[in-house]
């Protein structure tokens, strides 16, 4: 291959080696430039993405920072206000009202609640606010209905700290 190369070359006159050599510096050239084109570019996009990565890691601080103070911030005390009006204003926030067909006063720490019908994730959530009030399930039946997501519940809820 390198003698085919070299006859190939002898076998050019001067104006064609001279012809070639300048080719081949323009093409160099070319590439050069083309290729400094590209790295420019692709630090500028690099610079915005480090930017936009600076913002976003200055966020998850101050996210940290809130979540530890948060953590370290003492609990919210349980509500002393009447069990069964607690779990109504929660049914009531809840929109839920229609649903719900029997709220009973057990004691002064249980009360029995049943819902006819309401979507599961309702429900989940209902228990959720009512969690972070203190109010915990101590026992509860829930029924799949026919309609997708919709169940009828009942459940025995308690104050916490009171089982």
């Amino acid at each position: 291959m390198r003698a085919a190369l070299r006859s190939a070359w002898a076998s050019r006159g001067a104006r064609e080696r001279v012809a070639l050599i300048a080719l081949a510096a323009i093409v160099g050239v070319a590439a050069y430039a083309w290729l400094l084109h590209s790295a420019g570019r692709g630090r500028e996009q690099l610079r915005a993405s480090v930017a936009i990565l600076h913002t976003q890691g200055a966020l998850l601080e101050r996210q940290a920072a809130e979540h530890d103070r948060l953590r370290a911030a003492p609990a919210a005390p349980a509500s002393q206000t009447d069990l069964r009006a607690l779990v109504r204003a929660r049914v009531d926030a809840a929109r839920l009202s229609g649903a719900l067909t029997r709220l009973d006063a057990v004691d002064a720490d249980r009360v029995q609640v049943a819902f006819g019908a309401l979507p599961f994730a309702e429900w989940l959530a209902w228990l959720a606010a009512l969690e972070v009030q203190h109010v915990q399930v101590e026992a509860a039946r829930i029924e799949a209905l026919s309609a997708p997501g919709m169940v009828s519940a009942s459940a025995t809820l308690v104050r916490a700290g009171a089982q």
